[in-house]
């Protein structure tokens, strides 16, 4: 085990699968040299060659063409998408093409791509940098929505994402980057895709959330633990496919939920949590299903990002006031 920060776990599991399997590439808008805007892929290209690891134009349609050609072809391309925003610009890539191959051949080809990507408040990045787009992608069938929220589980379900055969688009927190550290085990291991984690184990309510809320629900938790309250976590990991499991047995323990996204409150990973449980886990509800989520505006500029993100004390009055419900 070594300590690490999250972008060092994923820098450390693309080092591991280029050194593993001579398939694997990654490219990317300077991520061969600089080693990429976060240093994501730093040393990588020195390593491995230009030929594995090296730049592409500026064009994320061109970039998602460029992988759907290479998986075509047997390869296991890495692509980075810069800045989440610019998805945007490889949507037809995402959802229009990788994503249906697998329907389209009958399950007789593959596309075993992963896509990476930094989303998230907290840095004040410019504007289109910090968009949280996993609804979007959430919606598109063929394709998985990752989003780890630690660096163990950021290494391990990079490798998982890196060994499956079908796209998966790896969500990366920008604030957790450098802002979260934990033990990382060295050796090359794979966490599963699609299984929801219990970061904290509670009783009275469960707290249903992924990414870079993750922490900010544990800050909660601690908080409301001082106040009588035990408050289970739930890191969904992945956010598409949901893990129904998972969510049925700590809503099923608790009976009182609250659901917590970055993301603006209309549509998107909540929605479908609380779909799901309204339909499937209903007679288990003690109070309504609580949400904490971002307003439905354009994220905004860096001087406000403060005040428009969710933060651990909207979580916590939320879960008092499902906690008090009668």
């Amino acid at each position: 085990m070594t300590v690490r920060s999250y972008i060092q776990a994923i820098l450390q599991a693309q080092d591991l699968a280029l050194g593993r399997d001579d398939k694997v590439l990654l490219f990317g808008e300077d991520i061969g040299k600089n080693g990429g805007v976060f240093r994501a892929s730093d040393g990588l290209q020195a390593k491995y060659g230009k030929e594995r690891v090296f730049d592409t134009p500026l064009a994320e349609s061109g970039i998602g063409g460029l992988a759907i050609g290479l998986a075509s072809q047997g390869y296991r391309p890495i692509m980075e998408i810069q800045f989440s925003g610019f998805q945007l610009e490889a949507l037809d890539s995402l959802a229009g093409q990788m994503a249906r191959n697998r329907f389209r051949f009958a399950s007789t080809r593959y596309m075993p791509i992963v896509v990476r990507s930094p989303y998230g408040g907290g840095t004040k990045t410019p504007e289109m940098h910090a968009d949280n787009l996993e609804g979007f992608l959430s919606q598109a069938p063929g394709i998985r929505v990752v989003m780890p929220a630690n660096p163990a589980d950021a290494k391990g379900l990079l490798l998982s994402s890196i060994e499956s055969n079908d796209p998966v688009m790896f969500l990366e927190n920008l604030h957790l980057y450098r802002s979260l550290k934990g033990e990382v085990p060295d050796e090359y291991y794979t966490t599963p895709l699609d299984k929801a984690a219990i970061a904290k184990e509670g009783s009275d309510v469960s707290i249903i959330t992924y990414g870079g809320m993750v922490p900010v629900a544990l800050r909660a938790a601690e908080d409301l633990k001082k106040e009588g309250i035990d408050a289970e976590v739930v890191d969904l990991r992945t956010v598409s496919p949901l893990d129904i499991e998972t969510i049925g047995d700590s809503v099923t323990k608790t009976g009182r939920v609250v659901v917590a996204q970055e993301a603006q409150r209309m549509a998107g990973v909540s929605a479908s949590v609380m779909a799901e449980i309204s339909e499937r886990f209903i007679l288990s509800l003690k109070a309504p299903i609580g949400r904490v989520a971002a307003p439905d505006s354009v994220y905004p500029f860096g001087q406000a990002e403060n005040d428009w993100m969710a933060n651990s004390d909207d979580i916590v009055a939320k879960v008092k006031e499902i906690v008090n419900y009668d």
